[in-house]
């Protein structure tokens, strides 16, 4: 029998940022899963000049993130069945995969609103399709709900000059929202911008103004001050379904000029967005101290003294507000951090009880097991487990 040819495909993806990554994730899926193929993978930042190689290159198909003239030019003139991925739509004729702006944008909304916020912004940058889309769609939402909303476009906000002063212009506008605002940023790194912004005016992430990103970027999530809560694109399905669509392409096969639309898995919860949004000025400042304290070993009455109320009048105003007593609270907190560093790091649950502020491990492994309802061994075990 003849042998099968192994396609040659030439995948014009930067691998700087997590979106690129799960995009060739998922086209390695999609090869793993049927024939082989010959991968040609340059090494490129986002928005590069095409490989010089790609210009006379003899291969079978492209997929790629089309997102300035000269690449789209390239591609074109190769003359080869190619599959975009990008938004930019440089190459109208070319089949395109792409995120379902507006599903991110009512996971966005309901994360936000069920939080108890009413008032919403957003921060885009109108260079990018995808953001204008978003935060179309995001406005959308938050007016059908009678709700506020703003908009800042950081493009605009970019002319400003220097990093300081650009981060001052978004400081400012921070500055100007009510209190308390739920803000959707278009990708990570604006979002990281954001909780820079808020430290410059003194402004309390999340009491005050909580934060969620997009695409879920691990890296940037958890060296955000504090972690930064993300919408997760569901970018290995779509680089499946480009791989997918190329190769019916390169059999010969009739794919349809449109898009291809793939919707986000949910949103990882972290603590920028990890807040109940509420008005009460006294209750967000004990909210804030929780956050910050918890592990700090700090008990009600520290909590108390820094109110000139009662404990029984001070107790009942937070349990009205938050829907749960300070002490409950605070081991809310405290659960919440035990249960992220079993999760991602390498700590014994001894030098876990060190960090959270338990004198004797006993009492923290007591203590988790009848919240928790297991160990946290076992805690730990289970979630590996389900990762691996």
């Amino acid at each position: 029998m003849p042998l099968r040819r192994r396609w040659r495909v030439a995948c014009l993806i930067e691998t700087s940022n997590a979106y690129g990554r799960g995009l060739l994730e998922g086209i390695v899926d999609f090869v793993q899963e049927h024939e082989a193929w010959s991968i040609y993978l340059p090494e490129q930042g986002r928005g590069a000049q095409p490989p010089e190689w790609l210009r006379t290159w003899r291969g079978d198909g492209v997929i790629a993130r089309i997102e300035n003239a000269e690449v789209a030019a390239c591609v074109a003139a190769c003359d080869l069945p190619a599959i975009d991925v990008s938004a930019a739509r440089l190459i109208p004729d070319a089949p395109w995969v792409e995120t379902n702006d507006e599903a991110f944008a009512d996971l966005a909304f309901a994360h936000l609103e069920e939080r108890g916020f009413r008032s919403f912004a957003f921060v885009g940058d109108d260079t990018f399709n995808w953001s204008r889309w978003r935060g179309h769609a995001f406005a959308q939402r938050v007016h059908a709900a009678g709700h506020s909303f703003r908009h800042i476009d950081v493009r605009a906000v970019s002319q400003t000059g220097s990093w300081d002063a650009q981060q001052n212009h978004l400081a400012a506008w921070i500055n100007e929202l009510p209190r308390p605002t739920g803000i959707w940023a278009s990708y990570d790194i604006l979002a990281q911008q954001l909780l820079d912004a808020c430290r410059r005016v003194d402004v309390a992430v999340p009491e005050e103004v909580a934060v969620l990103g997009t695409d879920n970027d691990e890296l940037l999530c958890r060296l955000s001050d504090p972690p930064l809560s993300s919408v997760i694109p569901d970018t290995r399905r779509t680089g499946h379904l480009a791989a997918q669509l190329l190769e019916a392409r390169m059999q010969g096969r009739h794919v349809e000029t449109r898009v291809h639309r793939v919707s986000p898995l949910g949103v990882h919860t972290r603590q920028s967005t990890d807040v109940l949004a509420v008005e009460d000025a006294m209750v967000a400042d004990a909210l804030r101290f929780i956050r910050e304290q918890a592990s700090g070993g700090i008990g009600v009455a520290d909590v108390l003294a820094r109110t000139k109320l009662s404990r029984r009048v001070f107790e009942a105003r937070f349990r009205r507000v938050v829907g749960r007593s300070p002490h409950e609270e605070l081991l809310r907190v405290r659960m919440a951090r035990i249960k992220t560093l079993l999760i991602e790091t390498e700590l014994s649950v001894a030098q876990i009880a060190e960090c959270v502020g338990y004198v004797h491990v006993e009492y923290l492994s007591a203590q988790f097991t009848r919240e928790v309802g297991v160990p946290p061994s076992v805690f730990r075990g289970r979630h590996r487990q389900a990762v691996g």
